[in-house]
């Protein structure tokens, strides 16, 4: 596991420890992402920073459905700096950014946004020249140096692959579990409601630290947290509009969290 100083996940968070107190409430955004037609759904994750207990869960689901190597991590968590007497972790998936430095650097389209707001890889297309990971300000893309054909370790315990493994040489990232969230829709099921149909990371989690849903629809998970209490995204100034938003660990957090 990481560690990074929790002044510094302030400052990527775009806030100080002084502006705490006097943060606003984030309205959710739902356009559509740069070059993309907006669809019906733009998805989008909260994670309440009080609650994450630095367990590993998320990260380990992600491997065995998603059949990443355990070299690399799609999802990391990443430990910060305390809170008072609490342990504080900050855990860390692909920002599927409105306006993304990836997409914008790669040069032969395997970088690309779906209509829901999601950014994809085309594994087929991606010719390794890495630039999208160096752009990428969040560190959410992992190079595979070597190929995967072992066994899985995360494999039945924390469950099943659901996508083919990507070829050497490739950056990887996190999709929100894109496969489980459209056979969730053909199927009738609602993503961030029903688990068959939402990100493997968000199931997985004991103490609900993810939610997951559509921006779109003001009745969602995501959309009454980022409508009733102070949220941030990483590195907000840089303007990419991250469709990930963080509820920051306070004491009274910590407080509400347990109660």
């Amino acid at each position: 596991m990481s560690k990074l100083e929790r002044r510094d996940f302030l400052k990527l968070a775009g806030a100080g420890a002084a502006g705490l107190v006097g943060m606003q409430v984030m309205r959710p955004t739902a356009h559509a992402s740069s070059g993309a037609e907006a669809g019906e759904q733009q998805w989008a994750m909260v994670i309440d920073q009080s609650k994450c207990t630095g367990c590993g869960h998320c990260t380990l689901a992600c491997r065995a459905h998603n059949d990443i190597s355990p070299e690399i991590s799609w999802n990391e968590v990443i430990q910060v700096e305390p809170v008072g007497d609490k342990d504080a972790f900050l855990p860390r998936p692909c920002m599927h950014c409105e306006h993304a430095p990836c997409v914008d650097v790669c040069m032969v389209g395997a970088s690309y946004y779906r209509s829901d707001g999601i950014v994809m890889m085309d594994y087929d297309k991606c010719i390794g020249c890495r630039y999208c990971e160096i752009a990428c300000p969040y560190q959410a893309r992992s190079f595979n140096w070597e190929k995967f054909d072992g066994e899985n370790p995360a494999v039945p315990e924390w469950g099943q692959p659901e996508v083919e493994r990507r070829p050497r040489g490739v950056p990887e990232k996190c999709s929100f579990c894109y496969q489980r969230i459209d056979r969730g829709l053909a199927h009738g099921l609602t993503p961030g409601v029903d688990p068959d149909a939402t990100p493997a990371c968000v199931v997985a989690c004991p103490t609900g630290a993810r939610v997951f849903g559509d921006l779109n629809d003001p009745e969602s998970k995501v959309s009454k947290i980022i409508n009733s209490r102070p949220t941030v995204r990483l590195r907000d100034e840089l303007g990419t509009a991250p469709r990930v938003y963080y509820v920051l660990a306070t004491p009274e957090a910590f407080e509400e969290a347990e109660a």
